[in-house]
């Protein structure tokens, strides 16, 4: 269990960086899987609209935060 939420605090992190990455400039590497979350869920939900890069950013900070709950050591 600690594994899986460690992978998905790490996808998380990675789908925000690249996200925000993805908003600031284009992200040619991996596009519809590592930004997955910048172009489905933000058009998607009126509250974020017009704070997409803080969105990602906040993504990639929970993502950390899932990691380091997770507890797991590599």
């Amino acid at each position: 269990m600690r594994r899986t939420a460690a992978i998905i605090g790490l996808v998380m992190t990675v789908q925000g960086v690249s996200g925000a990455i993805d908003h600031l400039a284009v992200q040619p590497f991996l596009g519809p899987l590592l930004n997955f979350f910048n172009r489905q869920i933000i058009p998607r939900v009126d509250a974020l609209t017009g704070y997409e890069l803080f969105a990602n950013l906040l993504l990639a900070a929970l993502g950390v935060v899932v990691m380091a709950a997770s507890g797991h050591r590599s």
